[in-house]
């Protein structure tokens, strides 16, 4: 199993325990619909997705999967207050124009948010950074500065000051160290290189 099988598997893993079975799930930036179909398989779930790239949304048609391909903000909008179980937000935060609407407006349709990251103060970014003086290159970051997306990189800490600023309660975290499968208990800030929480308004 290659290196990014097994960190999605993992971090699908931890997702799926903290989604109830047969809920109503909606995945924002669902690519190819990998969690999706993930958690149809192994929770019953009704689950739709929405990404802006419209050959994912094509892939996830083409497994069956419920899938809409516009921008989320604008798609959770038609919805009334808490009428998903969980929204999922996995390896998208980072990528968002706006992430605070996002997050706020996720929270506002959905009783509960999921939300996964690479933690950008992960101790090889660090160092990365300041011996290289270039792009961050590591188990953390695996690709070229062109290859990337990551427009707006955070960190455990940013993540939790947004928390906190607005207000929002944090019910679970979980913190992996660059391995993506050992938990982190001590400095997760620093040694964590992924982390996924558990939020609600």
């Amino acid at each position: 199993m290659s290196k990014p099988v097994e960190k999605r598997a993992v971090d699908m893993e931890i997702i799926a325990e903290w989604v109830e079975p047969a809920s109503r799930v909606l995945d924002l930036g669902c690519g190819r619909g990998d969690l999706l179909a993930y958690l149809v398989q192994t929770k019953d779930v009704r689950a739709v997705g929405v990404d802006l790239d419209f050959r994912r949304i094509t892939a996830c048609v083409a497994r069956g999967l419920s899938a809409y391909q516009g921008d989320m903000t604008g798609f959770m909008r038609e919805f009334p207050d808490r009428h998903f179980d969980r929204v999922i937000c996995s390896r998208t935060v980072q990528e968002l124009d706006n992430p605070t609407a996002v997050i706020l407006e996720a929270l506002r349709a959905g009783h509960a948010l999921t939300v996964g990251f690479v933690n950008h103060g992960f101790w090889k970014n660090r160092a990365d950074a300041l011996l290289r003086g270039r792009k961050v290159r590591n188990d953390v970051y695996t690709t070229e500065w062109f290859e990337s997306r990551p427009s707006n990189p955070v960190s455990i800490a940013d993540f939790e000051h947004f928390c906190a600023v607005q207000g929002i309660t944090v019910t679970r975290r979980v913190y992996l160290r660059g391995d993506w499968h050992t938990p982190c208990r001590f400095r997760p800030n620093f040694f964590a290189g992924y982390a996924l929480y558990d939020l609600r308004k």
